[in-house]
């Protein structure tokens, strides 16, 4: 089925964990705590999971303090705390990893183009700023990109529809004028119900789930989404 016409968007806003970052390394880090290497999709999905829940019923904790709490319930739920690994020393390996990750392949030519092209850069995730900048820093990429933001302002992660009016508020344009790039088809339901179009980056070929708005636009890597655009 062919996409309907897109406006080129003035804005474009990048999702951060796994949409930019490569998260496979960490599967390392979960062996080396003595858990199984799936164990990292099991984390990952908990802590989204307790940032979204504490989100609706109007709370926060940031990402890195769930993110610790989680991995240390797995440690104990599968015995891995038993042995040999100290929690705490498990913890500090995985965070310190997440805050050493790499860009996918595709990104920085995409940004690149994207950014050659006119168009605005930003990111928004429900994890930190800090670890943003530092990943784009290393991967030469820092400069291309105009903001860097976190829910911690808002206080209330993706995808809340605040969450996206926080990260509209700093390029200063109208939602229909910003796209919202990722993986994860809650964050793009959650941009496209505030107004925003949402691109899904469909790496792995799956089908998007049918309970969920549809994406306005899709591609299989950052290239062939900015060729659109560029």
């Amino acid at each position: 089925m062919t996409e309907p016409s897109v406006t080129r968007p003035q804005a474009v806003i990048f999702d951060v964990n796994e949409t930019l970052t490569d998260m496979e390394p960490l599967r390392d880090r979960f062996e080396e705590a003595g858990l199984p290497r799936d164990a990292m999709d099991t984390w990952f999905a908990s802590v989204l999971r307790d940032g979204f829940a504490l989100t609706v019923a109007g709370g926060y904790a940031d990402f890195a303090a769930i993110a610790a709490e989680v991995l240390k319930e797995l440690l104990v739920s599968r015995g891995a705390a038993d042995g040999d690994v100290d929690p705490g020393t498990a913890v500090d390996n995985v965070l310190g990893a997440f805050r050493r990750l790499r860009v996918h392949p595709d990104i920085p030519e995409g940004m690149r183009l994207l950014h050659q092209s006119g168009i605005r850069l930003f990111t928004m995730t429900n994890g930190a700023a800090a670890m943003t900048e530092g990943i784009l820093a290393r991967e030469g990429l820092l400069d291309l990109v105009e903001a860097r933001l976190d829910v911690s302002a808002p206080r209330a992660w993706k995808p809340a529809r605040a969450a996206y009016e926080y990260a509209l508020g700093a390029t200063g344009v109208r939602p229909d004028q910003a796209a919202l790039v990722a993986v994860h088809p809650w964050d793009i339901d959650g941009a496209q119900r505030a107004g925003l179009t949402g691109a899904w980056l469909n790496r792995r070929g799956l089908p998007y789930p049918g309970t969920m708005t549809a994406p306005r636009v899709t591609a299989p890597d950052l290239v062939t989404l900015a060729g659109r655009w560029a």
